[in-house]
């Protein structure tokens, strides 16, 4: 078990340096100029020397990515030999001059907005996915098969902003059950944050519950087929022992998969469910960052959602030998 753990660990701290490598390469060869973004319409050539001696954009490139990386360590200062040096914290993903404040405390102010919605959508997703992926299978073929399986296709079919906008207009504008959107903190009033939240994971996880029963029927299915199932109801074993402690727990792994990287994507930011119910999450910032052209803030975002994706694999596959033992000989 050691062993895979360590190999799973090394292979994630190379490919977050891989991550760092290729993220600030792809945006070093793009056309457009940083130090031109950070003024107005009345920049000079002359602003525009002095932004780029300030950004560090000056100096080699191989210099610039060391700066990069030294950064996310120790912290790096922004224009050292000027009058008001700006010192950017460690971890430092970038100090964005159109807002005024390092890349790292924009991702952390949006970062809670977008976790509770996933963890939300992802807890509710899961518990109605699974179970009615699992009832699904073990009535193969009748109405109640059909109908589960109906209902998924319905909700897999419809995009989520269809979904979003019907909720809004029914449930808040139509019926006035809940009332429109307006994001506080659990900390602070936990009422109105429920009140904002229900909706948007609802609407989530239509979308995510859908192809996870799919997932789970089809799962289920191929798992209720094999030889080890018919010996255990053989030998006069419960059925939901059956199903729980060897259909179910054989049929995870792609389940836990799935699992983890729709997390994980979704913890880099829900941009259109965001956007719809109007939440200050890391997808709405994403989107404002590419209107602004905030530069600093896109490369921060980019590598913040890609460490989600990569932590997610490693937790998966550590995982993966939790579920099933096989997994920790190889």
């Amino acid at each position: 078990m050691a062993p895979y753990i360590v190999r799973r660990v090394a292979m994630m701290v190379l490919m977050l340096f891989l991550l760092t490598l290729v993220v600030f390469v792809l945006f070093s060869l793009l056309p457009t100029d940083p130090a031109r973004l950070t003024c107005g319409k009345g920049c000079s050539p002359a602003i525009i020397a002095a932004n780029r001696h300030m950004l560090g954009l000056d100096q080699p490139v191989i210099e610039q990515y060391w700066n990069f990386v030294k950064g996310l360590f120790v912290g790096r200062t922004y224009a050292a030999d000027s009058p008001q040096p700006i010192q950017c914290h460690a971890p430092c993903l970038g100090y964005s001059f159109k807002r005024h404040d390092q890349v790292t405390n924009l991702i952390l102010q949006a970062l809670p907005t977008t976790i509770f919605l996933a963890i939300g959508a992802f807890v509710i997703w899961l518990v109605f996915g699974i179970t009615l992926g699992v009832y699904a299978a073990l009535r193969r073929g009748t109405w109640r098969d059909r109908t589960v399986m109906g209902i998924s296709l319905v909700g897999y079919s419809l995009p989520s902003f269809f979904i979003g906008l019907l909720a809004i207009f029914f449930v808040i504008i139509r019926w006035h059950i809940l009332p429109f959107p307006n994001y506080v903190s659990p900390l602070t009033d936990p009422i109105s944050f429920l009140q904002t939240m229900i909706l948007p994971w609802i609407v989530l996880a239509i979308l995510y519950a859908a192809f996870y029963m799919r997932l789970t029927r089809n799962q289920m299915l191929e798992v209720l087929g094999e030889d080890y199932i018919r010996t255990a109801r053989a030998k006069g074993l419960p059925e939901r022992i059956v199903i729980r402690k060897h259909a179910l727990r054989a049929g995870l792994t792609p389940i836990v998969t799935a699992a983890g990287l729709d997390l994980a994507g979704l913890l880099g930011g829900a941009i259109i469910i965001e956007a719809i119910f109007s939440l200050p999450g890391l997808g709405n910032l994403a989107v404002s960052s590419v209107t602004d052209a905030d530069l600093p803030l896109i490369v921060g975002i980019t590598i913040v959602a890609a460490v989600f994706i990569i932590v997610a694999n490693l937790i998966v596959d550590l995982l993966y030998a939790v579920i099933d033992p096989r997994v920790r000989l190889t």
